[in-house]
């Protein structure tokens, strides 16, 4: 087996693994109420699926970025619902509900949208037909079966048989630990090159992506910084497993994966310092005023 494929193999495995643990772990309650508000399902989708890919095509051309390292970039703008988005919330004494069913829907409608993102955007910034329609179905294809059957046992599992959820979770997380390092520790030696020459000019033009993504999510989080805060980690932190998922099935062995990998790298970083930072700064507000700081409406 080549290193290419082994890459692969253990990227999928790892994405299928965690898409069950957050399955395990979502109360069904959480994505419920939140699919029902439609205001706040509108903004969610128009930050990540409008805003953020809007602003990596303007970013792109202004760095005038290197064709495959541009498909990395837009592949990981359309690929939302990160699964330590929750962790972020919680982080930054945000809206963990709110993060939760955020992050389950995207997740559940990236396994369609991004596929036909990618059709309708990779063309226009690599100058190529980067996709045809047959690709696109088996991306789709790919998704489905990687991330939203998963994800919905493992939700099927906590909805009807909560006990047993409780008890494999443990597991679970300790399973997908073991499988991301492997994957991250995998894609960095087959890519390692490639990765070390990322300049100044590439990092810089991540921290902008990622700045825009923060702004995107805070704008349209809604008048409250609970809410503000949660929309922004959500947006900002994007599905770096299922980008490598689409990375190693279309573009093996090229330097869309270790852009994907890289400016994921980057948005994780970034994104959890930020949550520190604001959840630091609400915790000597709260010293400060002697008591709990009320929580903000969303």
């Amino acid at each position: 087996m080549s290193l290419d494929s082994l890459v692969k193999l253990v990227v999928t495995v790892a994405v299928f693994e965690m898409m069950v643990t957050v399955g395990l772990g979502v109360a069904v309650a959480d994505v419920i109420a939140i699919a029902r508000d439609g205001r706040l399902l509108a903004r969610a989708a128009l930050a990540n699926y409008v805003c953020v890919p809007a602003a990596t095509v303007v970013l792109l051309m202004m760095f005038d970025a290197h064709p495959m390292v541009a498909a990395g970039f837009i592949v990981l703008a359309v690929c939302p619902g990160a699964p330590f988005g929750p962790a972020l919330a919680i982080l930054a004494r945000g809206n963990m509900a709110l993060s939760v069913g955020w992050m389950t829907i995207l997740a559940v409608t990236s396994a369609v949208i991004a596929p036909a993102s990618l059709y309708l955007f990779l063309p226009w910034i690599t100058g190529t037909q980067a996709l045809t329609i047959d690709a696109v179905n088996r991306m789709m294809c790919t998704l489905i079966v990687v991330q939203l059957l998963p994800l919905g046992a493992g939700l099927c599992v906590r909805r009807f048989r909560p006990g047993m959820a409780d008890r494999m979770l443990g597991t679970a997380i300790g399973l997908g630990k073991v499988l991301n390092v492997a994957a991250i520790v995998l894609v960095v030696a087959a890519y390692y090159s490639l990765l070390t020459e990322v300049g100044l000019k590439g990092l810089i033009g991540m921290l902008l992506l990622l700045m825009a993504s923060l702004a995107a999510g805070w704008l349209l989080g809604g008048r409250g910084d609970e809410s503000r805060k949660t929309l922004a980690l959500t947006t900002a932190t994007r599905n770096v497993g299922v980008g490598l998922v689409i990375a190693t099935d279309a573009f093996p062995g090229t330097p869309v994966v270790a852009a994907v990998l890289a400016y994921g790298l980057v948005g994780v970083i970034g994104s959890l310092l930020i949550a520190w930072s604001w959840g630091r700064r609400r915790g000597e507000r709260r010293c400060k005023t002697g008591g709990p700081v009320e929580a903000e409406t969303s």
